[in-house]
């Protein structure tokens, strides 16, 4: 469960970035009133976190069925 959570705020997060880097447009900050609003950076860190947690999903040995 918490690997698709964080897999889930880590493609939030790609997508963010995405609308940066092609738009100038930061929809996180656009939802919660601006980058450094408390709301905008509590889902910066949990994205941060999810990505630090996706990368033991790198080095997983489990086969997904």
């Amino acid at each position: 469960m918490i690997n698709k959570i964080a897999l889930s705020l880590a493609i939030i997060g790609a997508i963010n970035w995405g609308a940066i880097g092609l738009f100038k447009f930061d929809i996180v900050g656009w939802l919660f009133g601006g980058q450094l609003t408390a709301p905008s950076r509590i889902i910066f860190t949990l994205v941060g976190l999810a990505g630090l947690w996706c990368i033991a999903l790198l080095f997983d040995d489990r086969r997904a069925m």
